[in-house]
């Protein structure tokens, strides 16, 4: 116990660079071995020797409830286990977004049995409706919408953009207009964990300052530093670091200084997690790509990565690439309200009249309940006149999403990955018009793409 009273002080002390942090010897071996795996009193030692030490670090040199264990690597490109406290996940995993406790349309059984191994839900619509402490009262969100396994929640951050009409920023946080019922509603980093911490994700969000990376100038700078700054106070509120796991949020827009900087203010506070956040936002592809490899590059090796509101095929399989582990957003189940499902070679519009006596599945190759029971002329009936038709392009379409992340995973414990990116190029791209900024990626992840492209130099899209 001694030793590791004295080897935290000396990693709080080394890293962060505190003074006062005086020798552990203090501590009487036979004292330290009558408590040996007694936190509390390795925290009131480390406390004693070394008052100079914020209680947020000693609170996270012994609360990460994960574990991220890789198993197989490419490059950059990791399979891993990541342990939550609820479940244990494979990487790189999609998480379906269930914005008020719910993916629109299914239930929890459905989501199990397509393999969903993470649902993400919202911090400020659950505050809005029903209500954070009613979650808490009724046992948290895992038992009030009867899921199993692991929940993520974000922090309410991504509305300053979505609702920015309704939203005023400031040092203290974010005052939003409820679009329910008017009243005006104060998210501090403070209230973001308490709400979060009520809900009970295996995984929380730190509050953030977010703005559209198409956005230049003075602000982005501004959001980047209140980032910084409001993780602190995240940490300090957080209540459940034992069984709750907060991940730090990486903003500075399209700009890599503001990047690094955030970056390594964040790595310093010793997170479980990081998630790189602003993008997908409308900025163009090339520059996403490389804010994601940047931060990935930069970030460690042993915490799972989590790109913010990615969904589109394409780019989790580049991102994978790249050395991301974790994506989210309401693509899948948002296409699918709208009569589009999700194939291997990109998208299928049954609202076509072509569909309309085609007697063929979705996807012949998928093995999902309704390529299995369904023809397209029958969802085509479907999707333009019932809500059913909704409801089960989402389950394609998140069959899907999970197909993909095994298969990423599969392959690269297997040592294929190249072969199975160049394998989707050339299904999603079969004329060769891979565009550029895909084999930009793809050079820096080192996986030679040249015969997916119609010719050595590939198109310049951005698709």
């Amino acid at each position: 116990m001694a030793t590791i009273v004295a080897t935290t002080i000396g990693r709080v002390s080394g890293r962060a660079g505190w003074r006062g942090a005086r020798r552990a010897d203090n501590v009487s071996a036979t004292e330290a071995e009558s408590h040996d795996g007694d936190a509390e009193f390795v925290l009131r030692e480390i406390c004693r020797v070394s008052v100079q030490v914020p209680i947020w670090w000693l609170k996270l040199c012994f609360s990460m409830a994960l574990h991220f264990e890789i198993l197989g690597r490419f490059n950059r490109t990791r399979a891993a286990h990541l342990t939550l406290p609820h479940f244990t996940c494979q990487t790189p995993l999609f998480m379906p977004v269930g914005t008020q406790g719910t993916i629109k349309g299914l239930t929890t059984d459905q989501l199990e049995d397509i393999g969903c191994q993470i649902i993400l839900g919202n911090t400020y619509h659950l505050e809005l409706r029903p209500g954070s402490q009613l979650i808490d009262d009724l046992g948290g969100l895992h038992k009030f919408m009867n899921w199993k396994r692991a929940l993520l929640t974000d922090s309410g951050g991504f509305q300053m953009v979505s609702l920015l009409h309704l939203a005023d920023i400031t040092e203290e946080g974010v005052t939003f207009q409820s679009p329910v019922d008017g009243k005006p509603m104060l998210l501090t980093p403070e209230e973001s964990i308490h709400i979060q911490n009520n809900i009970g994700a295996d995984i929380i969000m730190a509050l953030d300052d977010v703005v559209k990376t198409t956005i230049t100038g003075p602000r982005i700078e501004e959001a980047m530093y209140r980032t910084l700054r409001w993780i602190d106070r995240c940490i300090a509120a957080h209540k459940k670091p034992d069984v709750q796991n907060l991940f730090g949020i990486v903003q500075g827009g399209l700009d890599p200084v503001l990047r690094d900087i955030c970056m390594r203010g964040l790595v310093e506070r010793n997170l479980p997690g990081y998630a790189i956040g602003g993008l997908a936002g409308g900025e163009d592809k090339d520059s996403f790509w490389r804010v994601v490899a940047q931060c990935t590059a930069g970030l460690p090796e042993n915490k799972p990565r989590y790109v913010m509101g990615v969904g589109y095929p394409l780019d989790i399989v580049v991102c994978s690439a790249l050395g991301a582990d974790m994506y989210d957003c309401v693509y899948p189940t948002r296409t699918a309200r709208f009569g589009t499902a999700l194939v291997p070679e990109g998208v299928l519009k049954l609202k076509q009249n072509a569909m309309a006596t085609d007697e063929r599945p979705i996807d012949p190759t998928c093995s999902c309940m309704v390529c299995k029971k369904y023809t397209r002329a029958y969802l085509h009936c479907l999707v333009t006149k019932d809500a059913m038709g909704s409801q089960l392009l989402s389950y394609h379409n998140l069959s899907f999403m999970m197909r993909l992340s095994r298969d990423l995973h599969m392959s690269i414990l297997e040592g294929r990955f190249p072969e199975f990116v160049r394998g989707f190029l050339r299904v999603q791209f079969p004329k060769g018009d891979v565009p550029q900024w895909v084999h930009n990626a793809m050079e820096v992840a080192g996986i030679d793409i040249s015969e997916c492209c119609a010719s050595t130099k590939c198109l310049t899209s951005s698709v």
